[in-house]
C-alpha cells in the first residue's frame, strides 16, 4: 500500500484542518481520491466488516449528483435556484463523495457502525488537508430523502452518513478557526 507522507504533523494537521465551502474549481485527480481513501479506511470499526461504501461523483458524474439533489426540491424552488445549484454541484465543486453505512443493524451495533463511520470520515478530511484538499461534510436533507438515494443506489438498509465536498481552495478563503472551549473546562480527572 502507497502510503501518503505527511507534510506536517499529526496534531498540526488536526489542529489547522478547517471546513472548507469555497472551491477553486481545480479538478483533483481520481489517484489523489484512491490514496485519501486508501489510507482512511484504517478506520477503526467494531464489526467483522467494515460498516461503509463509497459512492464517488466526478467530472459528468456531479450532474447525476445535482440532478439527485434537484429531484427532492419542488418545481418552484428548482426553478428558482437550480441552475445556481447545478453551477455550484457541476463546476465549482470537482468532487462529491457520499459516504454510506449499513444500517439495518441492532441499535448497538447501529451506533458502533455510525462512529465507526464517523471517524472514518474525519480520517478523510485530515488526509485531504495534508494534500491542501478542503472538504465540506454535509448532513443535509436530502441525504435521507428516498428520492435522493434512489437515485443515487442507496437502499432501504442504508444509511447516508454524509456528504462531502471536496476541492482545492484558495489561501484567503480560508476560515478563522472558531473559539475552542478551553480544555480544563470540559475535562473531569478522577484520579483517586
Amino acid at each position: 500500500m502507497d502510503m501518503m507522507k505527511p507534510k506536517t504533523s499529526l496534531r498540526q494537521t488536526v489542529i489547522e484542518r478547517r471546513t472548507i465551502q469555497e472551491f477553486n474549481g481545480l479538478p483533483i485527480p481520481l489517484e489523489t481520491i484512491h490514496e485519501i481513501l486508501e489510507a482512511a479506511i484504517w478506520a477503526p470499526f467494531h464489526s467483522k466488516k467494515e460498516p461503509w461504501r463509497f459512492i464517488l461523483f466526478m467530472n459528468e458524474g456531479r450532474e447525476k449528483f445535482a440532478s439527485a439533489v434537484l429531484s427532492t426540491r419542488n418545481p418552484e424552488f428548482v426553478a428558482k435556484y437550480g441552475q445556481q445549484i447545478r453551477a455550484a454541484y457541476c463546476e465549482q465543486t470537482p468532487v462529491h463523495l457520499v459516504v454510506v453505512m449499513t444500517a439495518n443493524l441492532p441499535s448497538k451495533a447501529w451506533e458502533e457502525a455510525f462512529a465507526a463511520t464517523s471517524a472514518l470520515i474525519q480520517n478523510i478530511q485530515l488526509l485531504a488537508w495534508e494534500q491542501q484538499i478542503g472538504v465540506v461534510w454535509k448532513t443535509s436533507p436530502f441525504n435521507e430523502n428516498l428520492l435522493f438515494c434512489e437515485a443515487i443506489g442507496v437502499t432501504s438498509e442504508e444509511k447516508i452518513v454524509g456528504t462531502l465536498h471536496m476541492g482545492y481552495f484558495n489561501a484567503e478563503d480560508q476560515p478563522i478557526p472558531k473559539p475552542r472551549t478551553p480544555l480544563p473546562e470540559l475535562l473531569h480527572l478522577i484520579d483517586h
